[in-house]
Order: structure tokens, then C-alpha cells, then sequence
């Protein structure tokens, strides 16, 4: 909120510390072959930068972070896609309708959000026009991301049925191999690390140590990023991929309503609506209902016992 166009900083502090946690505990400094030929996580890696950084620029486009967080929530769209015309997939009515009611909300949010940047612009009708554009650009960026990202997530699959799934292997190569493609970004990082060094202290609790309070914050983000990666990867060794698509839209959602509440960003009765057709979409799509129903009967028989 105070740096908009952090992102870039952000993301490079996060790569280099997941990368340097790989690099010991993962690759053995450097002793450990990769199970995957290294050609192939060169790719991965090439669109794992790519959607990161536009990603990140995308927030500098005059897009705020809960259409962001909304927008992102339509993988499954991206994914259902890509998968019919590059993996030829077919898929259930329930698939097909749950994929529409994501589609409608993250329509009816992103054009109502189109709405706000339109009566904001019509305020200063100087700077009007140009405003509304880079919201559109904005809008642009997210949208190639999402493809982008389904894209690497068949790449990924395709990987994994060949050589088996090696995701925490994958999760250190796609941190480190991007890490001289920062240097494309070196002006804008450095630019971000002085104004951060310039913000005002912050005394850090418990530790008595004081330091600029943008810093600490990159701090945190840094560590709250490592737990959630490792959290994921935790999980998809040991639950079902429906537990773990579960699990990750549950958390789209309490982010999104912390961000709405604690930001006090702008949310409308529309924003809500859409915001229940992706998530109940969402629902749908892991078919979380057909699991819950055994699972309820399993409780209930065990009671009665």
C-alpha cells in the first residue's frame, strides 16, 4: 500500500531465501542430482519468473489487491481450458457449471471494480482517460498471467507422470534458476530497498530491535511465504489433492475478507456476489460435497455406536 511497486523486491527476497533453504537442506550444496533432467525445470522456471513478475507488475496497474487475490482464484477456469485443447480432457456438467459460476463472478467483480476506476477517473478529468487504461493493462497482465500459470501446471503434470513427483526438488530449482533474471530488475529493486531503508523505524517486539518498519514487514512476508510453500508441500505429500485445492481456496477466501476488513478496501454488495460465485464454484469443482456426504455418515455411524 505505501510502495505499490514493491512487488519486484518482494518476490526477489522471497526466491533468494527459499532458494538458499533448497540449496542446503534440498540439493545438498550442490551434491544432490536433480531427479528431473535440469532442461526441463529451465522451462518451468521461465514461466514460474514470468507469471511472478507480471504478477507483481499487474498490482502497479492501478489493481487492488482483493480483485487481484479474485482474479488469481480463476485458475481452475485457465486450467480447464488448456487442458481441453492441449491434454484433449473431457469433463462432468458439474465441472462445466462450476467453471461458469467462477467465469460469472470473476466477471461481475471485475466489472464492477472497472466501475470504481471509471467514476474515480471521471474526478480528474485530466489524468481521467490515462487511469482507465492502465487499469485495463492491469487487467491484461492478470489475465496472461492465469494462463501462463494453468500452462505450467500442465507442463508440471506432464513432468511428474514421467518422473515421478519430486515436488520439494521442484520447489528449489524454480527459486533458484530465476535468480540471475532479477538482475533485469536490479534498478527497480535497489530503487525499493533505499526507499524502504528510508521509511520510519520500527522497534521489533520481544527482540528490542530497531529498524526501518518496511523492512520488517519484508521480513515477515519472507517467513509467512516459506511456511505457506512448506505448508502446501506438506500437504500434497500427505493429502489428497482435493484436500489441498480445499484447504488453498479456503485460505483465498479469509485473505480476501481480512483484506477487505483490515485495509478497508472497497467492497460492494456486487463484489460480494461475485466473490460467492467463484468460491461456491470452486466447491464445486473439488466436489468437496460428494466427500463431505460419506464423511458425515461415517460420524454419524460411529455415534450411533
Amino acid at each position: 500500500r505505501q510502495f505499490p511497486g514493491c512487488g519486484n523486491i518482494v518476490t526477489f527476497s522471497q526466491f533468494l531465501f527459499i532458494a538458499v533453504e533448497g540449496f542446503i537442506f534440498e540439493a545438498n550444496f550442490g551434491r544432490k542430482r536433480p531427479a528431473i533432467p535440469i532442461r526441463n525445470y529451465f522451462i518451468m522456471v521461465a514461466m514460474f519468473f514470468t507469471v511472478s513478475v507480471v504478477n507483481n507488475y499487474a498490482l502497479n496497474l492501478n489493481i487492488a489487491m482483493p480483485l487481484h487475490m479474485i482474479f488469481r482464484s480463476g485458475s481452475l477456469i485457465a486450467s480447464m481450458a488448456l487442458g481441453i485443447i492441449i491434454l484433449k480432457k473431457r469433463y462432468s456438467v458439474s465441472k462445466y457449471t462450476s467453471i461458469a459460476l467462477v467465469s460469472l463472478g470473476i466477471f461481475t467483480c471485475t466489472l464492477m471494480s472497472a466501475k470504481q476506476v471509471a467514476s474515480d477517473s471521471s474526478l480528474n478529468q485530466e489524468d481521467g482517460p490515462q487511469v482507465f487504461l492502465w487499469w485495463l493493462l492491469g487487467i491484461a497482465a492478470l489475465t496472461f498471467a492465469l494462463l501462463m500459470s494453468a500452462r505450467m501446471g500442465i507442463f508440471q503434470e506432464t513432468l511428474y507422470q514421467r518422473f515421478g513427483k519430486h515436488s520439494k526438488e521442484a520447489l528449489f530449482y524454480n527459486h533458484a534458476l530465476p535468480l540471475p533474471g532479477f538482475l533485469l530488475l536490479a534498478p527497480n529493486i535497489y530503487q525499493h530497498a533505499v526507499l524502504f531503508s528510508q521509511s520510519e523505524p520500527f522497534q521489533v517486539p520481544v527482540l528490542g530491535l530497531t529498524l526501518p518498519i518496511m523492512w520488517f514487514y519484508l521480513l515477515m512476508n519472507v517467513i509467512t511465504q516459506y511456511v505457506c510453500i512448506r505448508g502446501v508441500f506438506i500437504l500434497t505429500t500427505e493429502c489428497t489433492s482435493l484436500t489441498v485445492t480445499l484447504v488453498v481456496t479456503l485460505r483465498k477466501f479469509v485473505s480476501l475478507i481480512f483484506s477487505i476488513l483490515y485495509f478497508q478496501n472497497p467492497f460492494t454488495a456486487w463484489h460480494w456476489l461475485g466473490t460467492t460465485f467463484v468460491f461456491v464454484g470452486t466447491l464445486m469443482y473439488t466436489e468437496v460435497w460428494n466427500s463431505l456426504g460419506p464423511f458425515l455418515r461415517r460420524r454419524r455411524r460411529l455415534k450411533e455406536e
